[in-house]
């Protein structure tokens, strides 16, 4: 995998005439969808998730399991640098933000509790992605 170092920057009206309105709302505002409401959330097919805003790839699903929560959840993305973590003290709690690396979206966020080798649940907006079947 080739780490990409560039930026991609667009305008708020830019960003509204690319997605949806679900997916503009979690990806550039830090929104969550309902919980079992994405096609993405119990897909089994073998591809690649990658970001709905840039489309860098972000997860193998072979690292996605069902974590029973209804988000889309992974234990590890396809590079450390596809994805940073950002701390999220909105609602009166401490999370840890998952971004995407190459145009900030939100993406979800990240929690201790995973399967091994990593222990971290990345659970992941289903909207925020795309997926590539292989």
């Amino acid at each position: 995998m080739t780490t990409r170092t560039f930026k991609v920057v667009k305008s708020d009206a830019q960003w509204r005439e690319q997605l949806t309105p679900e997916q503009y709302q979690i990806t550039r505002h830090h929104g969550t969808e309902r919980a079992f409401s994405s096609p993405n959330f119990d897909s089994k097919l073998k591809g690649t998730y990658k970001c709905v805003c840039c489309d860098r790839p972000l997860y193998r699903s072979e690292t996605k399991y069902d974590s029973g929560t209804g988000w889309p959840s992974f234990y590890a993305p396809i590079e450390p640098e596809a994805v940073f973590a950002v701390e999220d003290r909105s609602y009166g709690m401490l999370r840890t933000e998952i971004k995407c690396s190459d145009c900030d979206a939100h993406l979800g966020h990240a929690f201790p509790d995973g399967p091994p080798p990593t222990g971290v649940r990345y659970c992941m907006n289903g909207n925020a992605l795309v997926f590539d079947e292989d």
